[in-house]
């Protein structure tokens, strides 16, 4: 029996080392991935069996999700013309990151939106309700995480009043982002009528992708002309201290224009993955939008399906266009090299890099990981404030020109393995309006000193090690 294990043993060892070295495409992360199968008998290639896999390589992957994907993006894609809304920009920095997201998202750039700012759970939430209550025709709602509560109570007694009406109601929602989510809550919204489906639910047939690759996005469209994304999901935590973490605060954004087609166009093509219409990709969901505004937006999507990391690619090209500032502000920062020397590089050249982040965490593997990247940032001039709250918003604003809000962590999941939606906001009286709010969260006492921070424990150092050790598997 001894020789059978160890037989057996060495065999999924070494399948795990072979296809990690073929198929592997960032040796840090290979690297953990070896020494996880090497120091964890069985559950260590089991892991990377999950959650390790670079499934895009895969021809199973390819055929039954991932190349779907994309050739329904070649058929449905945004063929507005791009150049014609270039010419609202003066700057050269607009331009650029304007082309590259066209290119890694299919993207344009709207002019002529209106854009609301919604600074907490209790604003973003009552715009919720306001805007759904004025519905004519259609409500749209997908989120990563729906959880039980007053909140879901609220959207089903309001959904039920709408449908009574003749509003059509459709809902998806990440089977396991929303695991808490009970079958005979769901069975009642079903009950009434809205069109509930599970984004990628687990399944025997699918594991191997929807176990790792999540839909994270955060999206509402209501008769195709107002639209809602940013870091808010549907749960009391963002109305009610329910844990040690405190009441969640986040950052959120209404949309009324043209740019609205983007995000519906985001929403449709994963509710067609996961449900069986094909219907909305018509006029009535995607309606012409006279101009509400006069801020230009432009969608950022993202997922595995991509054939770029255009949330990554996003955020390393805001950094590498800033001339005077950048203000990060996001929970889960982790975000690896690339960013982390793009950041360090835009310090040492002279721009002022502010990072806010929650010095709490539901996770405290990312919060030792977070914190062991501190130090080299310190170290040459960027300014880390740790806010006492726990803040989830994901916002990134350079120069008080150009700003982001959206879905998209610092992370590797959300670079590489979730589906992500930002929107970028081209407009100086935004992006200021969104940097006094960065502003109000720092003060001097909640300001790393680098001395001190450099001075920390050896064990907390030992701790932080080990948990950026295994940032890459996050």
């Amino acid at each position: 029996m001894k020789i059978i294990l160890l037989v057996l043993y060495l065999a999924v060892t070494l399948w795990a080392i072979g296809s990690i070295i073929f198929h592997g495409t960032r040796p840090t992360k290979s690297i953990s991935w070896v020494l996880a199968s090497l120091a964890l008998p069985f559950a260590g290639p089991l892991l990377y069996y999950l959650f390790g896999v670079n499934r895009r390589k895969f021809k199973l992957f390819k055929l039954k999700h991932t190349e779907q994907r994309r050739l329904y993006d070649s058929q449905s894609q945004d063929l507005t013309n791009q150049e014609e809304f270039l010419e609202a920009f003066e700057k050269q920095k607009n331009i650029k990151l304007s082309k590259l997201i066209k290119e890694n998202s299919l993207m344009s750039a709207y002019r002529d939106n209106k854009i609301t700012l919604l600074h907490n759970g209790d604003e973003t939430f009552k715009a919720f309700f306001a805007a759904i209550e004025r519905a004519k025709k259609f409500v749209h709602l997908q989120f990563f995480l729906i959880e039980e509560g007053e909140i879901v109570d609220k959207l089903y007694r309001l959904f039920k009043e709408k449908l009574e009406q003749g509003i059509e109601v459709r809902m998806i929602y990440d089977a396991v982002g929303s695991f808490t989510l009970k079958k005979k809550t769901i069975k009642k919204f079903k009950d009434i009528g809205v069109k509930v489906h599970p984004l990628m639910p687990i399944k025997f047939g699918n594991l191997l992708f929807t176990l790792n690759y999540r839909n994270h996005r955060k999206i509402i469209v209501i008769d195709g002309k107002i639209g809602f994304t940013g870091g808010v999901n549907i749960s009391d935590k963002y109305i009610n201290k329910k844990n040690d973490l405190g009441m969640w605060n986040d950052f959120h954004i209404k949309m009324e224009g043209p740019v609205v087609n983007s995000l519906h166009r985001i929403f449709i093509k994963d509710y067609h993955f996961s449900g069986e219409e094909d219907l909305l990709l018509q006029k009535q969901y995607l309606p012409d939008i006279a101009a509400q505004g006069d801020t230009v937006v432009q969608m950022v999507a993202s997922g595995p399906d991509s054939r770029h990391p255009a949330i990554m690619q996003q955020y390393i090209a805001m950094i590498n266009l800033a001339e005077e500032s950048i203000y990060i502000a996001n929970p889960y920062f982790i975000p690896g090299l690339p960013v982390l020397e793009a950041l360090k590089i835009a310090a040492m050249s002279g721009v002022e890099v502010n990072l806010l982040v929650p010095k709490k965490s539901d996770s405290l593997l990312a919060r030792l990981s977070m914190f062991s990247n501190f130090e080299g940032l310190l170290a040459v001039g960027v300014n880390i404030y740790l806010r006492p709250d726990f803040s989830h918003s994901k916002v990134i604003a350079i120069d008080e020109e150009i700003a982001s809000v959206g879905s998209g962590n610092f992370d590797y999941r959300s670079f590489e393995h979730n589906f992500e939606a930002n929107a970028l906001l081209y407009d100086i009286e935004l992006s200021k309006k969104i940097v006094e709010e960065f502003k109000t969260h720092c003060s001097k006492d909640i300001l790393l000193n680098y001395k001190k921070f450099r001075n920390r424990s050896s064990r907390q150092k030992f701790m932080e090690g080990i948990a950026n050790f295994f940032s890459p598997l996050l």
